[in-house]
């Protein structure tokens, strides 16, 4: 075999890969979106960059995927007894280009770091019920 269908051989299975790893990024994505509790969010950790994701409610956890992954695990999660949920505000001039649009960007502390996702409004009253209905710290199999 000469030179140019060998290299042509190695672009078609390079290209076949790629098209192969982008349909199970938005399989994955699919079957994220599809369960209960899931909300698109952006997230920023420790003065990071924004990051999209996915947050997913479990029991006891918030977990977050990253949204370009192949990974089925979440990339960060947070014990919902030690989410404290400091507030919410809108994005400022610099923030507003690295998040979505009509975002609310919500403040929370865990475990002593601030957090912070950048969700719609929808999301953010659907966090704050959730981390309120759970049971009060010290009472009931929280620690």
């Amino acid at each position: 075999m000469d030179a140019p269908g060998i290299s042509f051989i190695a672009l078609a299975v390079a290209f076949g890969l790629l098209i192969f790893a982008l349909c199970l990024s938005g399989a994955r994505r699919f079957n994220l979106r599809r369960a209960l509790g899931t909300v698109d969010a952006s997230i920023c950790v420790a003065g990071n960059s924004w990051q999209m994701g996915v947050c997913r409610y479990q029991d006891n956890d918030l977990e977050w995927f990253r949204l370009i992954s192949l990974s089925v695990r979440p990339k960060y999660t947070f014990r919902r007894s030690s989410l404290e949920l400091l507030g919410r505000r809108k994005p400022t001039e610099a923030e507003a280009v690295k998040v979505q649009p009509d975002v609310v960007i919500v403040e929370l502390r865990y475990e002593g770091q601030d957090l912070y996702l950048a969700m719609k409004f929808d999301a953010y009253t659907g966090l704050s019920s959730w981390l309120e209905a759970g049971p009060v710290i010290g009472v009931g199999t929280w620690r």
